[in-house]
């Protein structure tokens, strides 16, 4: 049987969708853009857009980047960009959460170093020592430096149990 053409409509909005999917290119750097399964052409019609300063004539090069997205298979790339903004969403997530943990920590001392070591499995010799010395602080600037020190510590061991997927995704 034979499949009915898509409406003019139907047509448009696919066009338009490829055309945001490209713009979402602009963005990247050139570094970004070399580990992304696009040929040269798109490539190239993409590093011209992000030098182009003038509104209509970066109008003019989102249009060719839509045409070009047109003449390729755009999964792999969606696929990509996708797989790439869920790495920066849980680096956020995890960027957060290192932030709460820290505040925890200082507020309620011991029970959450043990909390979070229950969570975790970190060391807890570390941080028990920075608190130390974070209580003992005899200025604003000692006390911001360990207070920093903490996060990086508990930063360092979210990431780890990041890569061991013990954070979901």
């Amino acid at each position: 049987m034979v499949q009915p053409k898509p409406s003019k409509t139907a047509r448009k909005r696919e066009h338009l969708a490829l055309q945001e999917l490209g713009e979402r290119l602009i963005g990247l750097s050139a570094d970004e853009l070399s580990h992304l399964p696009i040929d040269d052409g798109l490539r190239d019609a993409v590093l011209t857009a992000s030098a182009i300063k003038a509104h209509g004539a970066l109008r003019r090069q989102k249009q060719l980047i839509g045409k070009l997205m047109r003449q390729v298979d755009a999964t792999p790339i969606r696929q990509a960009l996708d797989a790439r903004n869920a790495g920066e969403r849980l680096a956020k997530r995890i960027f957060a959460e290192a932030e709460r943990w820290r505040d925890r920590i200082v507020r309620d001392g011991r029970t959450a170093i043990d909390a979070f070591v229950e969570a975790t499995g970190a060391d807890d010799d570390a941080l028990i020592g920075m608190l130390a010395e974070l209580r003992s602080a005899v200025n604003e600037r000692t006390a911001k430096s360990v207070r920093r020190r903490i996060f990086q510590n508990i930063h360092d061991a979210l990431l780890a149990c990041a890569r061991d997927d013990r954070i979901p995704q």
